[in-house]
């Protein structure tokens, strides 16, 4: 049995570990990049075709994302994740799969003018409809033995809609290991979902620390402090943008405007349109409002109850065509657009910020993480100008930060999390957090808990019957930089995964045939002779 730490290791986003037991290759998670990267991650040591399942904590791309690309290169496993995290993959994954395909139609067509070979999206919308087939819905605290030796138990994380910390007991020559991957947990009291279920046994803990050192502020009652900020921006003509995640913050703000609209808590500007501008985010919001009352709380359940509608309201306008998304900027009218993505790295946002940044009567707000080195973490940070589509604008809007409102749990909630566990845990191993973060957090764990806790490299592996440290990573720093030669480079990577995944083929034809194993033979070998240069 061992545990090797792939993508968030001493980063906040990819989350993404292999565990090898009981013959089995489980990957948890398997999530895209965002933001800098301070380490090079070390690539999976096996091929996607030699992956048995995935194991799926919750549908964010930085946990979800990579998934259709393992399909491509040959994954054919089950991936396991909650009923809800299955629906919400069903629309992130496509999102994502139309993004890679659109920038790299972009990318070629730069390349193509400086006489460069074309580019290839990461993966397809078909490659990403095909890892949909391979989705299996599960149910919270229901146990589900996946292999021999092997099952699994989701708990509710309180993070997004149908998110999960996921129990996985091995079993290998006789030691038997409890492994409690937290997931993403989220903060308490929040819209329409629950609050983080507590675990109660693990020998074996890897716990995210996105706000490992910090504490959340004195909370502040989102709804007034919401419809606090649109009045003051009203007031002065303005409009307010609302960079957001497309899944779960968006209704979470959803759920605030429409207790804000029934209560009258802005004077003087009523009727004031709010838009939600994006496709995934209109999506997400039918999932949310249809059905979902599995995963609500008790507060929302009661509204639902009254025959009330939860996330929808007069003005409430959606806007899913490039058409409606343009037109929203000629209207002058004070009023509210949320759009994605919520870092303002990609999407529509960024049209959105180009109209109104250099706006002084706007506000721009920002209601979730924003990882180091975006475009959000700037604005936050002060940036007296920004570039967006090739042009420099200058940043006359007031920007703001909602504060508590994050999805994630605090330092404290994340250690009284672990404090709930009957016995102290073997080993706690602390990821997704950033670089001085992890370490700090699990210093923290130590001096408040007594538990033994380190934060892993990519790369680093563990025995998980002794604990000893396999490979202790790639702990050495690079300066990211974008080479001409990369988009060569990962097309050369689809090749050699290609070559593996046929290895694995053959291996499956072991005792065939004669005759199908020569005709099989002689393809290879034609094929080889082609490209032999």
């Amino acid at each position: 049995m061992r545990i090797m730490f792939v993508g968030a290791a001493h980063e906040v986003t990819g989350s993404c570990t292999l565990i090898e037991a009981a013959g089995k290759k489980i990957l948890v998670d398997c999530g895209m990049e965002q933001g800098i990267d301070l380490y090079e991650n070390r690539p999976l040591p096996i091929a996607p075709a030699d992956v048995d399942c995935i194991l799926l904590t919750h549908a964010h791309i930085d946990h979800s994302g990579k998934i259709p690309l393992m399909t491509a290169r040959g994954f054919k496993g089950k991936i396991y994740a909650t009923d809800a995290t299955v629906k919400l993959c069903e629309i992130m994954l496509l999102d994502s799969a139309h993004i890679q395909e659109q920038e790299a139609k972009w990318q070629t067509r730069k390349a193509l003018r400086r006489g460069e070979e074309e580019v290839t999206p990461l993966y397809t919308v078909e490659d990403a409809e095909r890892s949909l087939d391979q989705f299996r819905g599960c149910s919270y605290n229901s146990s589900y033995d996946i292999y021999e030796g092997i099952s699994i138990r989701f708990i509710d994380a309180g993070h997004l809609l149908g998110s999960s910390s996921i129990e996985i007991t091995l079993t290998e020559n006789g030691v038997k290991r409890v492994l409690l991957f937290s997931g993403d947990i989220g903060n308490v009291n929040r819209p329409l979902i629950r609050d983080p279920q507590k675990p109660e046994k693990a020998d074996i803990v890897i716990i995210e620390s996105t706000y490992g050192t910090r504490v959340h502020p004195p909370r502040r009652d989102y709804k007034s402090q919401l419809a606090d900020i649109c009045q003051r921006t009203f007031d002065r003509g303005g409009t307010v943008v609302i960079p957001s995640f497309a899944v779960g913050r968006t209704q979470e703000l959803l759920f605030l405007l429409r207790e804000i609209k029934e209560e009258g808590l802005i004077k003087h500007h009523d009727g004031f349109p709010v838009w939600v501008d994006s496709p995934l985010s209109v999506a997400a919001t039918n999932i949310y409002d249809g059905g979902m009352e599995e995963y609500y709380d008790e507060e929302t359940l009661a509204i639902i109850s009254e025959g009330r509608d939860v996330l929808k309201f007069p003005d409430l306008k959606l806007s899913v065509t490039t058409d409606e998304s343009r037109a929203i900027n000629f209207d002058e009218k004070p009023k509210v657009i949320i759009s994605s993505s919520g870092m303002c790295e990609a999407g529509r946002i960024r049209h959105h910020l180009k109209h109104n940044l250099w706006k002084p009567e706007n506000t721009v707000l920002f209601v979730g993480y924003q990882a180091e080195g975006t475009l959000g973490s700037k604005l936050i940070g002060g940036a007296d100008e920004i570039k967006l589509f090739g042009e420099l604008i200058h940043v006359n809007a007031r920007i703001e930060q909602m504060d508590g409102i994050s999805g994630h749990a605090d330092r404290d909630m994340l250690l009284d999390w672990l404090r709930n566990l009957k016995t102290p845990p073997m080993h706690v191993f602390v990821n997704h957090g950033s670089d001085t973060v992890t370490d700090m957090f699990a210093e923290q764990i130590t001096a408040a808990l007594g538990f033994v806790a380190e934060a892993p490299y990519s790369g680093g592996t563990y025995d998980l019957e002794t604990l000893a440290c396999l490979d202790e990573g790639n702990k050495v720093k690079f300066e990211k930089t974008v080479p001409k030669t990369v988009r060569v480079s990962t097309v050369f990577e689809r090749l050699v995964n290609a070559g593996k995944r046929l290895m694995v083929v053959i291996e499956h034809n072991r005792g065939g045939a004669n005759k199908d194993l020569a005709k099989f033979a002689d393809q290879i070998d034609a094929l080889s002779n082609k490209w032999d240069r």
